[in-house]
């Protein structure tokens, strides 16, 4: 017998058709003898038709945070009680649990919310009790008792690290795709579907542009080493073990390529070339919480100098005064915005121990008379800045380039 958590996503439970088949899985974990921890999100399209209502109270204005999170959070709700009946129809004792009720602890940043603590007691009377928990994801309680969200794809979060705190056996993670893949199958038909995967490479995959998984929920199961298993809930076929790294999975040079569409481009050109400048715009940047990717300052000439860096896409506005402010009055000089662009990245672990990858990217992005603008590295990562319009044939000659069509060693 093992402890399991499951979490469903929107997909997943969008209709009483399909929440019946997930009771239907779930009872046949119980049948086994698991005990099972279901966490659900809201059926699909509800968050979305909660927010617009919100932003229809406000009449235009911003709306509340805190009762937008006491709104959206109803979506959870509503799916996990559901699920709860529909277990419970089948013969399978069930008891629905919102974040409160789990005392699954936050911060006060709504919309955004970080997790704290649990108390995993509640959870384990349930269990103890021989009933399945079905646990609203996506949401928690802070310090004085309001609702809180833990932002888009939350019910990830929520569910691993409900699996950390109960020490579960397994976290599995149902959606609408049946696993990750070497890169987007309706760009490169010949994707191929990874066994194993380390949490390292699942991190940058899902940060530069894969939604498997949400970044947070990725960085939570590395924290605690939580083995988690993506994979389809209309199928029974085996999906993607996300793990830590061994030996087998660090032989693989590359492991997948990815496309980021949410790529903006701003150059300010001929600013005062002199210490601190840099420091100057990006700190700018942090303090209003705009996050910058990549980062090029070009070579001094005449005492001034272009520095071009990357945000995403909805952060461009907020960054255009930052930039502005930084070539101050001198009206020969200017800021200039480039959204036609997207960034293509490879990961993998074992660029760390093989040299020439970046120059063998480079190579195969220049045979395929792709220019490159800009380029970020880390120790399992490179990416690449290009035109948006070659960005999927990009994504297909690095695929065919390092052959990852191609059967691993990575079962």
């Amino acid at each position: 017998m093992a402890l399991i958590v499951q979490k469903f996503g929107g997909t997943s439970v969008g209709s009483v058709d399909r929440i019946a088949t997930v009771a239907d899985r779930v009872a046949g974990y119980r049948a086994r003898g698991d005990d099972v921890v279901v966490v659900v999100s809201a059926m699909a399209g509800e968050t979305n038709r909660l927010l617009a209502l919100g932003r229809e109270c406000a009449a235009g204005g911003a709306p509340d945070p805190r009762e937008m999170d006491a709104l959206v959070a109803t979506g959870e709700q509503v799916s996990s009680a559901l699920l709860a009946i529909a277990l419970s129809d089948r013969g399978v004792p069930a008891r629905s649990l919102l974040g409160h009720q789990i005392r699954m602890r936050t911060d006060a940043a709504f919309t955004k919310a970080r997790i704290r603590t649990i108390d995993d007691a509640p959870l384990r009377r349930v269990l103890d009790a021989g009933r399945v928990a079905v646990v609203a994801g996506f949401q928690g309680i802070d310090e004085a008792g309001n609702i809180t969200t833990l932002g888009r794809g939350g019910s990830d979060t929520s569910a691993v690290a409900l699996a950390a705190a109960l020490d579960a056996d397994l976290c599995e993670i149902f959606t609408d795709v049946d696993g990750v893949y070497t890169t987007d199958p309706r760009i490169e038909p010949r994707a191929r579907k990874i066994a194993r995967i380390s949490y390292e490479e699942m991190l940058e995959l899902a940060s530069l542009g894969a939604k498997v998984l949400q970044i947070r929920s990725v960085e939570m199961a590395m924290k605690h080493g939580v083995a988690v298993h993506v994979r389809s809930s209309f199928s029974d076929a085996e999906g993607t073990l996300v793990t830590e790294e061994d030996e087998s999975l660090e032989a693989i040079v590359v492991a997948g390529v990815a496309l980021d569409r949410d790529v903006a481009k701003v150059t300010v050109r001929g600013v005062v070339d002199e210490p601190g400048l840099a420091a100057k715009i990006f700190e700018a940047l942090a303090e209003s919480q705009i996050s910058v990717d990549m980062i090029i300052q070009n070579v001094s000439e005449d005492g001034r100098t272009d520095v071009t860096f990357t945000v995403t896409r909805g952060d461009l506005e907020s960054a255009r005064p930052i930039a502005e402010a930084a070539i101050g009055e001198t009206k020969r000089h200017a800021v200039i915005f480039d959204t036609d662009v997207v960034k293509v990245s490879i990961v993998g672990l074992g660029m760390r121990s093989h040299a020439g990858v970046a120059a063998r990217m480079f190579r195969i992005l220049g045979d395929a008379g792709i220019n490159i603008d800009a380029i970020s590295t880390s120790e399992i990562k490179v990416s690449c800045l290009i035109d948006e319009e070659r960005g999927e044939d990009a994504v297909r000659a690095l695929h065919g380039g390092f052959a990852l069509h191609e059967t691993r060693n990575d079962g």
